[in-house]
């Protein structure tokens, strides 16, 4: 392990030095992007209230077929797809309960967090939008035939939270081959949170929300398939040396970067090489790689 591990390292640097000499950028003026996947940021979030229903179904009237979420859980225990840990942002917790500051989804219960309304902050259009549970979530990806980037946001908060929401995955059919093998990843910040996953249900493609140092690629490839960094945090090298790492499906280590929502920006990531690009406005992020 040792031994690939520093040959893995030493292509990767190899890679880079190449890619720093003259001229080598070689795909600067071809047409970029064919292959990279466009994924809705919280559904078209920039088009619908994030992470609700009708953000994922903006995204799949704009023909989008991956989807990102974020997963968090009520006082009583139910899982929820909200970005914050507190409802204050998207919501209007503050009018319906002024009393309690300061409005962290883990002090509500389910039944508190459906009264709230998710939409009006975001436009008159969507007054009336809920917190979605992740059961209404999933059932609602499945019913428009959209893959799933899945976030475990916060899971120092939650205890217990990875196991929950696989159980909760394999009981909406979502843990299958055919789910498993093409239309679910999950990701998170917490690398501990992805090897409980992946020493849970090895099956599960997983994703590193980050940009680790690339001496410490070698463990990461040991519980994850990607690597999914900010976008001002990569280079063409930094993707290089992912792409040199083979994860535990056995499969090179992935690359999808956040957040991207211009043309330029998208150009320029698919240049450095990305699988991914996970963005707000997918329709400008694919128009711009389909563009010649």
């Amino acid at each position: 392990m040792y031994a690939r591990a520093v040959a893995a390292i030493t292509a990767a640097l190899l890679g880079v030095a190449a890619l720093l000499l003259p001229g080598s950028d070689a795909r600067a003026g071809d047409v970029v992007g064919e292959h990279v996947l466009v994924i809705g940021h919280r559904g078209a979030s920039a088009y619908a209230p994030e992470n609700t229903l009708a953000s994922i179904d903006r995204a799949a009237r704009l023909g989008v077929t991956w989807v990102e979420n974020d997963v968090q859980r009520t006082k009583d225990g139910e899982l929820v797809v909200i970005h914050d840990d507190s409802l204050k942002r998207t919501t209007d917790v503050e009018q319906v309960f002024p009393h309690r500051a300061p409005w962290k989804v883990k002090d509500f219960t389910a039944a508190e967090i459906a009264r709230l309304d998710a939409g009006s902050w975001f436009g008159e259009r969507y007054a009336g939008a809920r917190v979605p549970t992740l059961r209404q979530y999933m059932r609602r990806v499945e019913h428009n035939h959209q893959k799933l980037l899945l976030e475990i946001k916060n899971p120092e908060l939650y205890p217990g939270i990875e196991r929950q929401t696989l159980k909760l995955l394999a009981n909406e059919g979502w843990l299958d081959r055919q789910h498993v093998a093409g239309r679910l990843i999950v990701q998170s910040f917490s690398a501990d949170s992805l090897k409980i996953v992946h020493d849970l249900k090895p099956a599960v493609t997983t994703a590193f929300l980050g940009t680790p140092r690339m001496s410490d690629l070698p463990s990461y490839a040991s519980f994850t398939d990607g690597i999914n960094p900010s976008y001002n945090s990569i280079s063409t090298g930094y993707v290089s040396a992912v792409h040199a790492f083979t994860g535990p499906h056995g499969r090179p280590l992935t690359v999808f970067t956040w957040t991207v929502n211009d043309a330029p920006t998208a150009r320029r990531a698919a240049r450095y090489g990305v699988d991914g690009i996970i963005t707000n406005k997918a329709d400008v992020v694919r128009a711009a790689l389909q563009a010649p």
